[in-house]
């Protein structure tokens, strides 16, 4: 009885230094909440960045992926620490604002209109403004993400610029309000076209073993240029945030670490984001 006892009270022990003295599972005080868009989550790019980032700091973080305009709004109401998103134009107006701080360039890769193989509005080969404008004149279905999201963003100023106006009270212009997947998907259903960013359409391209419904049509444009930022949550207006891990992860990502990760991520053999943390 007393050996087991002894046994009981040793293996005890032994739990209790594990707990405290593992690095395996960092402490709730070092994790942090990453607000962010569909495509980083989507493409696996965060759950392949995270174990290395804790693997290299301890730090670890949670991510909600939803669209830019709602993942800022997130940290405008200090519901997020850090936010790693797509818009630049809204990104700098909440900087301005007093929102975030220290925001810094990342990664960018661009966006591609994709339609079905037949391409009902003939846009193969078109500009970007061209294509546009041929989608309006035939008609043809144009599913929108209609969420505020960095690529919503994108796609109205496009229209705005080469096919004003937007086309939101026409029948064939239809807001799916969801993420970049849910979108592609919908315009398949409907045999019509979408904006989106390259590396969600690897991503639906690896979904259907390398041939998938939609197609690239229009791509390489220059104004298709699609741009990642990192942003700290100001904590002198949320000062519950933890900007030091928010700080960290922003320092990490823009460092040579993170940027080689970036670099070496790839979903089907390709590159889906490229580093460009030192272009600032």
């Amino acid at each position: 009885m007393k050996m087991f006892f002894r046994t009981a009270s040793f293996a005890c022990t032994v739990l209790l230094f594990l707990l405290i003295f593992s690095p395996s599972a960092p402490a709730a005080d070092k994790e942090f909440l990453l607000a962010t868009t569909t495509s980083t989550d989507d493409t696996g790019l965060l759950d392949y960045l995270a174990p290395k980032f804790t693997a290299a700091t301890g730090v670890s973080f949670k991510w909600v992926a939803t669209g830019t305009g709602k993942a800022l709004k997130l940290g405008e109401n200090c519901d997020a620490d850090a936010l790693l998103v797509h818009a630049p134009g809204a990104e700098k107006k909440f900087v301005e604002a007093g929102f975030g701080i220290n925001r810094k360039q990342t990664m960018y890769n661009d966006f591609v209109v994709i339609g079905p193989a037949a391409d009902p509005a003939g846009v193969k080969g078109k500009t970007l403004m061209d294509a546009l404008a041929a989608i309006r004149g035939k008609q043809a279905f144009f599913i929108s993400r209609g969420d505020d999201s960095g690529t919503h963003k994108m796609e109205i100023s496009l229209w705005e610029k080469g096919a004003p106006p937007v086309p939101d009270k026409e029948q064939w212009y239809v807001q799916a309000g969801q993420g970049m997947l849910a979108t592609i998907n919908m315009a398949a259903e409907r045999n019509g076209y979408t904006l989106t960013d390259r590396g969600t359409y690897i991503k639906y391209e690896s979904d259907h073993q390398g041939n998938p419904p939609l197609k690239i049509l229009v791509e390489k444009d220059a104004l298709l240029l699609n741009q990642y930022s990192v942003i700290e949550v100001n904590p002198a207006r949320c000062p519950q945030v933890k900007n030091d891990l928010a700080q960290q992860f922003s320092q990490w990502l823009a460092g040579p670490d993170g940027q080689k990760a970036v670099a070496e991520f790839l979903l089907m053999g390709k590159q889906v984001f490229t580093p460009n943390a030192e272009a600032r």
